[in-house]
């Protein structure tokens, strides 16, 4: 960090809370970093408005993004959503569209406040970098310029909901989370008495997250509601789409730079589900110089320079052994000039009898069967990694082991992947509903296998997510398997290995029973990179304001603990934790803990009695006062239906006021309204 820059974060000045006003007289609380004269001299403002509590939970990393900004002359904005942190009103759901509309009135108070020039942009990683699309798309005049970061523009098929319309086990981990943050209180020092009162009705409001999210198992209006992929013309701001290859959201950058039409620009990282300046796996940048510059573009009218760099610069991902966790992924960095780019061309790979083949007779004789194990998948890794602990893939030896495999001869050549592989296979299951999971691996020679990306389908959404279709078991069907976008570099010396499994365990929930798979044949097509150029962006460092000081308690810890398999019970168990540790804020006169674990049970001769089980627990205490949160989400099988079970408590210096319980049953597949309606839920509370 320069001397000058140094400086000038010192000199940053922070207005908390900053009261923005709404029609309904609510009002939405925030906190400002602005350049020290920004009263005499107006700025363009940088907003980014998240559910995660811009007081206490998120305040060290938005005072170090944030106050970069304001360094560089901007006032940038962390603006509680309502419902959360300080603001008023309650918080239902994610991506509702009463969050757009405050946010559209939020744009239009700052960008009218006689220290802003009028120019507004809009920044935010996951949660915030959905809504900084979604947002965008209701066109508010002041905002030009947005940076949407480990997000996605389809909220059915590319979120931690449903892939290939199988339900991810991050639906009722995220689910869980966010159950209990929903009912997190306000600081009483920021809203006064009224606290008590905003809490309760915030308790009251609260309906489990995961249980409203496998109610919706097709990409009906819920999940079109806040997609920007149903009409990507409704952008007009400029946007610079940011991802990891580390994390769950891979995708979205690709599509967005293909299908928008406003100015648009796409950064690929090694990271997980970071900004690129904390990001793990490294190498980090100074990302936080890269989006000024953008903001300079867009939000200044400075000419500086980016927007005649290539359209897209990702991070080539190089072959090395498989770790649960790394601290810096080897590569390097490509460019394209324009994406789609003429650079790729399709190369298509023919499934034979457990070879990979430019060319292939037509077989006689399925080329696969694999009754794979309900517990294949322990070795997936998590499907969003943060980088905090065990959550890569590791070796795919074991997994490979029970999947039907397709092996490539060794390549002459380094290849180079960059973007979507295509799965088409022709298969036959022995169930009206199974599921497919299918990897694609680099192999070396001493048969250390990698996974490079991978892709699931649910096969009852074979032809589409919009209606579920039962599988005919008397005959094959044609299905396509789309995987995750990716760039790797695959060495001469190796080959590619394509992996299908009817499991993928706990990343997916699978089916309540085993599934024999036939494969009577199919193709993997493969988007490959010819000019193998690289470029050396200068980038530097990462570059931030300092930490803020805090006391550390426990530190926080999420990843994989333990797989445990059971000889005698016959039962493989995975235990996760997700702890956000406990520290100090003496700033604000708060200690915060919370703590998540999560455990996945899957019996090898039963999966109809596989479970989840998910527990959370915040607390916010100073001297006097002390408020803690807690839940537990449940999930099984019970015929053709998921059965959720749900409990929520809060209590207040120790004593509970507010419980409540949910149970419902769920059909896996859309069903008569008059069958539904005798699987209403069943819910007990206590408020004391």
């Amino acid at each position: 960090m320069t001397d000058d820059l140094a400086a000038k974060l010192a000199s940053v000045r922070i207005v908390e809370p900053l009261w923005i006003p709404l029609s309904d007289n609510c009002r939405l609380s925030g906190r400002m970093f602005a350049p020290p004269d920004f009263e005499r001299k107006p700025v363009p403002a940088v907003l980014e408005l998240m559910p995660y509590r811009t007081r206490d939970r998120s305040r060290g990393k938005d005072t170090q993004t944030h106050s970069y900004f304001a360094a560089r002359g901007y006032a940038s904005i962390r603006i509680d959503i309502r419902g959360a942190g300080d603001s008023d009103g309650v918080m239902v759901d994610e991506y509702t569209p009463q969050e757009w509309a405050d946010a559209v009135e939020a744009i239009s108070w700052v960008s009218a406040q006689p220290w802003c020039t009028g120019s507004v942009g809009i920044i935010g990683l996951s949660w915030s970098g959905f809504n900084a699309l979604q947002i965008a798309a209701q066109r508010p005049p002041a905002l030009k310029a947005i940076v949407t970061t480990c997000a996605s523009d389809d909220r059915y098929n590319d979120d931690m909901h449903y892939m290939g319309g199988c339900l991810l086990g991050d639906n009722l981990q995220y689910g869980a989370t966010l159950f209990t943050w929903l009912g997190t209180p306000p600081d009483p020092l920021i809203v006064g008495d009224r606290w008590r009162d905003m809490w309760l009705a915030r308790l009251e409001a609260v309906y489990p997250p995961a249980l409203r999210w496998i109610e919706h198992p097709e990409r009906d209006d819920y999940w079109k509601s806040g997609s920007v992929c149903e009409d990507y013309s409704r952008i007009d701001a400029a946007v610079l789409a940011v991802g990891g290859w580390a994390d769950g959201y891979t995708n979205a950058v690709m599509r967005l730079l293909s299908h928008l039409r406003s100015p648009r620009k796409g950064l690929i990282g090694p990271w997980g589900h970071a900004y690129p300046h904390f990001g793990v796996p490294g190498p980090q940048i100074d990302f936080l110089g890269y989006v000024t510059r953008w903001w300079d573009h867009w939000l200044k009218g400075v000419d500086s320079g980016i927007m005649d760099e290539p359209e897209l610069i990702a991070w080539m991902q190089e072959s090395e052994p498989p770790l649960n966790a790394y601290q810096k992924r080897r590569g390097h960095w490509v460019a394209e000039p324009a994406w789609p780019s003429v650079n790729i061309t399709r190369r298509n790979l023919m499934l034979g009898h457990g070879l990979l083949q430019d060319t292939l007779e037509q077989a006689s004789s399925p080329v696969a069967i694999t009754s794979t194990s309900p517990d294949l998948g322990t070795d997936s890794g998590e499907w969003c990694p943060y980088g905090w602990g065990a959550d890569m893939p590791p070796d795919q030896r074991l997994e490979d082991g029970g999947s039907a495999v397709f092996d490539a001869a060794p390549l002459s050549e380094a290849l180079q992947i960059l973007g979507g592989p295509n799965c088409r296979l022709v298969v036959r299951v022995d169930n009206e509903e199974a599921m497919l999971a299918v990897r694609l691996n680099d192999v070396s020679p001493d048969g250390v296998s990698r996974r490079i990306t991978y892709g699931l389908l649910n096969l009852v959404h074979r032809n589409g997510h919009e209606v579920a279709e039962p599988v005919p078991t008397d005959q094959p069907v044609t299905v396509n398997v789309k995987l995750n976008d990716v760039g790797y570099e695959v060495p001469a010396g190796h080959h590619l290995r394509l992996a299908v499994s009817s499991a993928y365990w706990p990343l997916a929930m699978g089916v309540p029973h085993g599934t024999t798979l036939i494969i009577d044949g199919g193709s993997l097509t493969l988007p490959v990179r010819l000019d193998h150029s690289r470029i050396e962006p200068d980038f530097g460092d990462a570059v931030c304001a300092p930490y803020p000081e805090r006391c550390i308690l426990r530190p926080p810890h999420r990843g994989r603990l333990a797989v445990t398999r059971d000889l005698q019970e016959s039962t493989t168990r995975v235990d996760i934790e997700r702890s956000g540790g406990s520290f100090r804020l003496a700033d604000v006169d708060l200690t915060m803990h919370s703590t998540g674990t999560e455990t996945y049970s899957m019996p090898w001769f039963d999966p109809a009695a596989a479970t989840a089980e998910a527990r959370r627990l915040v607390r916010l205490e100073r001297a006097g006062w002390d408020c803690e949160v807690k839940t537990v989400s449940r999930l099984g099988f019970e015929g053709d239906f998921y059965v959720f079970e749900g409990h929520l408590e809060a209590t207040e210096n120790q004593r509970t006021i507010f419980q409540r319980e949910w149970k419902k049953k769920v059909h896996r597949s859309p069903m008569p309204a008059a069958q539904e309606q005798r699987c209403k839920a069943s819910s007990t509370k206590t408020e004391i």
